[in-house]
């Protein structure tokens, strides 16, 4: 698959209500969304952490400042210096919240019920949590998550997204 292509991916994914936008709400919500699925209280200090990475997100996303982040904005900042500097942080915080014993690993029904929070779908939770299990140990750690995310946005490919694609 080709980075266009990925953006679009995950572009309609954070477009919750198909409008053609990404709304300030939308985007924002999805601390939330992660927090509720994985059983989290809306003070724990972890959400807090996201709810403010996700702001940074937004507003570094959101080149003209007007609450709407079209495909057109999104395509042009999505890439390897975007993820570095701000993305990293807010899907770091997502893997936090759904990271419900403090492991640093996610298990299969982690990874799942936090792929369901933010609009992935079901049907290939179990390819994609394998494909990110190099080891085989039924856990998936944070650096491989961020890296498989990271790969997906700037190059278009990644380890869970070929598995996805090949099946």
């Amino acid at each position: 698959m080709d980075p266009i292509t990925a953006k679009r991916h995950i572009f309609t994914m954070l477009d919750v209500d198909g409008d053609g936008v990404i709304s300030r709400h939308e985007y924002l919500a999805r601390p939330e969304r992660a927090a509720t699925a994985m059983g989290r209280d809306r003070d724990d200090p972890l959400v807090s952490i996201a709810r403010t990475a996700h702001e940074q997100v937004y507003a570094s996303m959101d080149a003209n400042d007007d609450g709407k982040v079209t495909f057109e904005e999104y395509a042009a900042w999505a890439g390897a210096d975007a993820f570095d500097e701000v993305c990293r942080q807010a899907l770091g915080s997502l893997f936090d919240l759904a990271d419900t014993d403090s492991d640093g690993a996610l298990s299969q029904a982690e990874f799942t019920r936090l792929r369901e929070a933010l609009g992935n779908p079901l049907d290939n939770a179990k390819t994609a949590f394998e494909a990110l299990d190099a080891d085989s140990d039924g856990r998936i750690d944070r650096d491989a998550y961020l890296a498989s995310i990271r790969a997906y946005v700037t190059e278009g490919a990644s380890p869970m997204a070929e598995a996805l694609h090949n099946r």
